[in-house]
Order: C-alpha cells, then structure tokens, then sequence
C-alpha cells in the first residue's frame, strides 16, 4: 500500500516519529537537498560494519559496541549466527531495541543458510524467506545471498542457471513486499552477475559487490570496470576491506579508484567494512582511518 509521498506503509512506519515529521513537511530522509547557496548538497555515505569484523557475531552487544566508534551508522547482522541468531523472533526484536536504543541501523543481514543449505538445496526458498522475516522486522534493506565457486552456476550452461534464476524469482515478490532486497554475493565475474540479474528482471535481486572478492577470484582487470557495468541499479550495497591491511595501503585493489567509480554511477547505498582486525581496539583505530579514506575519495557528486 502506496501512503503519501509515495511511501509504502512498512518504509512511513520505519521512519519513526521524526522521521513522519520530516515526511509531512516534504523532506523525504536520504534525497538531495538544496543549500543556502542554492547548490544542492552531497548525500551522507552510509557507513557499517560486520558484526563478524568486529568479533561479536551472535552477541546483541555489538550494536552497543559499533555505536561507540565514531563514524559508523549500522552493523551487518548474520541470521544464522551465534547462540542468539535471528531465527527466533524475539533476537530479532531484542537487535531492534538496541539498535534503537544507540541510534544505529541494521542495513543488512548475511549468513542465511542452515547448515547444510546452499543456494542450490531443496529448502533454499525457506531459508530466504525466514531471512526476508527478520530483516523486515529489523528494518534492513537488504539480505545478502551467498553463493561461491561450486554453488556458483555455470553461466554458459541454462541447466546450471536456470534453478537459481527460478528460485530467485520465486522469492523476490516476497523480498519487495517486505522493502528488502536479495543482493547476490558470489565468485561469478562482473558480466555473469549482470546476466543473472538481468535474467530474474527484477528490482528486488541486485548484487551486494564485494571489490576485493572480484580479485580474489580471478576478476582483478574487472572488478572497478565492474562497478560501472553493473550500474547504480544493479548495486544494492558494498562490501568494503583490503585483508588484513588499512584500504589506504597497497592491495590488490585501488580503492580511491574504485570509490571514485560509485561516485560516478551515482551509488548511494551501504559502504559495509567486511575488514580484519586483532581485537576491539585494532577494530576502532583501523576503522577510524579506513573512514576518514572513504569520506575523503567517496564523495557522491553533485548534482546538476
């Protein structure tokens, strides 16, 4: 159901008291605005972390914890993870109070498959749908859905692809009507996740781009060409680390490069740090420079 100013009721309810405040004097939270000087202003970047970065997987404190590292705004929550995960309702709403609680949000969820289960398994549906739960109740905007090297489909081979284009148009009607959306994170090349999102054809299923992954598996020439094949309308978000190493330092990808190709396609999603660290305190200091990187070579461009 469409409400005014083109919100459904799950994205008005959302936005909370001051949100439906800003709503009803024109503002939708996230769109350009214009300044004083009458230019228009850039879009704030969006900054999260894994809740697996920061070793707390499965521990509610995480988002207590994020909170207090200046610059973040979110943590990417694993559903299957930890003693605590997101498969009982009453985790989830407890995450939600907390993040609540310390002003931050859950843009996405990962780890969503039972043990056993991959992309190609009989209950694959299932578990997208249980996800696609949690992550409604959470307010995520997006569920990241893993599958790598021998869960990859072959994309010359209808056979290999066919069930999982099946599969994920049997779940993206459920995905948009919770306001979520399935973002594909694989070992395919960049041209064979855009053949795969082209052939669900639909907005719900997108690519949740991990850079580095692209190097990792053997798609380094591509993996910033990549970024600008793909399209901002293909990116629902952006898995953002260099190993063990600050983003600034040498990798094998260049990431103010590859930063400077988000800006250029317009991308306004989550930069979610999927980064190493020792501990805690590796995690706040390395985070702190890794943002000040990101703002300083992601700047969303301005309009026109």
């Amino acid at each position: 159901m469409k409400l005014a100013h083109g919100l459904t009721r799950r994205q008005f309810i959302a936005l909370g008291a001051s949100g439906a405040s800003a709503v009803a004097c024109g503002a939708v939270p996230g769109a350009r605005t214009v300044g004083e000087t009458g230019g228009v202003q850039q879009i704030p970047l969006k900054i999260g972390i894994r809740a697996a970065s920061m070793k707390m997987v499965g521990d509610i404190g995480v988002i207590r914890a994020a909170s207090a590292i200046p610059g973040l705004m979110g943590v990417e929550l694993q559903v299957t993870g930890g003693a605590l995960n997101l498969r009982d309702p009453e985790t989830v709403l407890r995450y939600k109070r907390e993040a609540d609680r310390w002003g931050m949000r859950v843009p996405s969820l990962s780890g969503i498959w039972d043990r056993g289960i991959q992309i190609g398994s009989p209950d694959a549906g299932m578990n997208i749908r249980q996800s696609i739960r949690a992550a409604e109740m959470l307010g995520s905007g997006v569920i990241l859905v893993a599958f790598f090297k021998e869960n990859a489909p072959d994309m010359g081979k209808e056979a290999s692809f066919g069930p999982i284009v099946a599969l994920l148009q049997a779940t993206a009607g459920d995905a948009a009507e919770a306001g979520v959306i399935l973002g594909l994170e694989n070992s395919l090349s960049p041209a064979d996740n855009k053949k795969l999102v082209d052939l669900v054809a639909h907005p719900a299923v997108q690519v949740y781009y991990d850079v580095h992954n692209m190097a990792y598996y053997g798609y380094g020439d591509q993996a910033i060409p990549g970024i600008r094949l793909l399209g901002r309308e293909r990116i629902c978000a952006v898995h953002v680390k260099n190993g063990d190493s600050l983003i600034e330092e040498p990798g094998p990808i260049d990431w103010a490069e590859a930063f400077r190709a988000f800006g250029e396609i317009g991308y306004e999603g989550w930069f979610v740090y999927e980064t190493s660290h020792q501990n805690i305190a590796d995690c706040v200091e390395d985070t702190r420079r890794n943002n000040g990187f990101l703002r300083e070579h992601a700047r969303m461009p301005r309009a026109s």
